[in-house]
């Protein structure tokens, strides 16, 4: 029967583990909650570009396209720049 060998702390060298404070976790949670809705928000942001750049060529896409479709491209593409712009003029007056 071999003993298998644990590696262990020298005496006096172990130190007792950090204890985060309820208010520091608090505060490292909401920063972490805070970067994830920013990379979220920045998802958002993306994928009104990825429509945005859709609609456009939908809008343009000739008679290849029901004419209503046509339509609403066209509005699409004006609603998608505008909210875009405010998403991102809300993240730049946000401190983060």
């Amino acid at each position: 029967m071999t003993a298998s060998v644990h590696p262990l702390a020298p005496v006096g060298l172990t130190s007792e583990p950090q204890i985060e404070s309820i208010s520091a976790r608090v505060r490292r949670l909401q920063a972490e909650a805070r970067a994830m809705a920013y990379e979220h928000i920045d998802e958002l942001a993306k994928a009104l570009e990825h429509v945005h750049r859709l609609a456009a060529e939908i809008s343009v896409g000739g008679d290849a396209y029901p004419v209503g479709v046509r339509e609403m491209s066209r509005r699409l593409v004006e609603d998608s720049e505008a909210r875009s712009q405010a998403i991102y003029a809300m993240i730049a007056r946000t401190p983060h």
